[in-house]
């Protein structure tokens, strides 16, 4: 089971990494296009950008609750392999 997590984050680490360039390059694209169509009169694309920007922000507290309940699973599943027993550790 960790070995398939281990390799789901370093996919997931690859991915990320990979297309960090192209992230930086959309950057003034996006903010142009949204001045251009809000000249226009036309705002839904702002908003499209606006939920995009929410889920941005959002992805790192969900992996580290992910990661968080994982640990939290795997120390309770430790200690219940410990089992005390009278004096005896």
């Amino acid at each position: 089971m960790m070995k398939l997590i281990k390799r789901i984050l370093l996919t997931l680490l690859i991915a990320l990494l990979s297309n960090v360039s192209l992230i930086y390059a959309q950057c003034a694209m996006c903010r142009a296009t949204v001045e251009n169509n809000v000249s226009n009169g036309e705002t839904t694309i702002g908003a499209g950008l606006n939920a995009g920007i929410l889920y941005l922000f959002a992805m790192p507290y969900l992996i580290a609750a992910v990661i968080g309940f994982l640990w939290y699973r795997a120390a309770k599943k430790r200690k219940a392999k410990f089992v005390f027993q009278g004096d005896k550790f």
